[in-house]
């Protein structure tokens, strides 16, 4: 949620900013949310007045009582009373008022950065970078859930019969390979520095609406029947949460976590669910990394926390991209965003494992999460957030880089740990 003010005093940057993202049919809310600023200030103003009324009488109505002048003391008692009546109606209006204000106001995307490109959708997305060569091996890679089921590691079938479409089971080694990413991520994130967190799995649902957008919402989120209760779609949602109505201290900051959860998507839209592999599913594991902090660092955060992803893939042999993500392909609550994706030699293209975005000040608005600086003053914090690692899809892309032709699947050193020293998993089956 941008700052009103910038709507009050700077109509112009938000209109831009609403056509470069593609939603021109917004710009006749500014005209509702400015007409609703003005009814609830004047309210306010007129609230304000008959409060310093009541202060006053009431101070009246005290010294008329000691000098024994109960009558005009009593007269006072009625305009006290009548004030009190009124101030419940104007409250109640500009409480109402306010409420229609804020859901306008959420409507609204964050004003993203000047350099992001100009697109309509993930199209439009434009390469800045790549690491690591993206090589094709001379003999053929098998799909990914063809691998996974030549180590019997993939059971779809019976995920089908249990849960329905969009779910799995991992057994043996490829299952072990799932927790080792996981593990091996949890320790890169804490040797960078970051706190190791495992978050609540549902938020209510004053936390969703302060972490995401009413789309996003409806498109992601499994709702828990009777219950003011989320399923939550990455870590990042309760991470961010955390901190709602919280004043931190600047000393504090930055806050910089890694949370282990299972994330739960409906994943409804143009997408849709993969019916045979494990790219786009209805649940999965991740490690997320979280970012609080004051809002002059929070682009050199940024650069550091897309930078974390490609060391970490690097050093499992993955080669990836770093892709700046354009104008319509930003979620509303975004500054800027860019997308690291993993080469799939199989397919001969990238594809996305992680996404790393910085929000500025526009998820702390909507969760009122300030920081008090040292000279006293309270601001808005900044926060982002970005993928480490989100297993399985992530396998995809280690399986395929890592595979041999004679159906092994090479594990790198760094992951050998967790592997109880593996340093190739073997095929049961071809």
């Amino acid at each position: 949620m941008i700052d009103i003010s910038l709507i009050r005093n700077n109509r112009s940057l938000v209109e831009e900013n609403l056509k470069k993202k593609y939603q021109e049919n917004k710009i006749p809310t500014l005209d509702e949310i400015v007409d609703l600023d003005k009814k609830v200030r004047e309210l306010k103003i007129a609230g304000d007045k008959l409060r310093q009324e009541r202060n006053a009488t009431s101070d009246e109505i005290g010294i008329l009582f000691k000098e024994k002048k109960v009558d005009e003391a009593n007269e006072k008692k009625v305009r006290v009373k009548e004030i009190n009546d009124e101030l419940v109606s104007i409250e109640e209006e500009e409480n109402d008022l306010s409420v229609k204000l804020k859901e306008k106001m959420m409507t609204i995307p964050n004003i993203i950065a000047p350099d992001v490109p100009v697109g309509k959708d993930d199209s439009e997305n434009v390469e800045e970078a790549r690491f690591g060569e993206p090589i094709v091996p001379d003999y053929e890679i098998p799909y990914h859930s063809d691998i996974m089921t030549s180590f019997n590691g993939l059971d779809k079938d019976a995920a089908g019969r249990v849960s329905g479409n969009g779910f799995y089971y991992l057994m043996g080694d490829i299952a072990r390979l799932h927790s080792a990413v996981l593990a091996y991520a949890r320790d890169f994130m804490i040797d960078k520095g970051f706190t190791y967190c495992i978050p609540p799995y549902m938020i209510h649902s004053d936390a969703v609406d302060g972490v995401m957008s009413f789309q996003e919402k409806e498109n992601m989120m499994y709702k828990i029947e009777g219950e003011d209760l989320y399923l939550i779609g990455t870590s990042e949602h309760s991470m961010i949460a955390k901190f709602k109505d919280q004043i931190l201290n600047e000393k504090d900051l930055p806050i910089t976590m890694t949370s282990y959860s299972p994330c739960f998507r409906k994943e409804v839209g143009a997408h849709g669910i993969e019916e045979r592999g494990v790219y786009r599913i209805h649940q999965f594991e991740k490690q997320e990394m979280v970012v609080l902090c004051k809002k002059e660092d929070s682009e050199t955060w940024y650069d550091k926390m897309w930078n974390y992803s490609v060391e970490l893939f690097r050093t499992l042999d993955i080669p990836v991209r770093k892709l700046v993500c354009c104008s319509g392909d930003l979620a509303d609550l975004k500054y800027r965003s860019c997308d690291i994706e993993a080469w799939s030699p199989r397919q001969k293209k990238y594809f996305e494992v992680c996404s790393c975005s910085n929000l500025t000040d526009a998820q702390a608005r909507r969760l009122a999460i300030r920081v008090k600086l040292e000279n006293g003053e309270k601001e808005f914090v900044h926060t982002l957030n970005n993928t480490v690692i989100a297993p399985p899809r992530m396998l995809i892309a280690f399986l395929e880089n890592n595979y041999n032709e004679d159906g092994s699947v090479n594990i790198p050193e760094v992951l050998r740990p967790y592997m109880g020293g593996k340093e190739k998993l073997i095929p049961t089956k071809r």
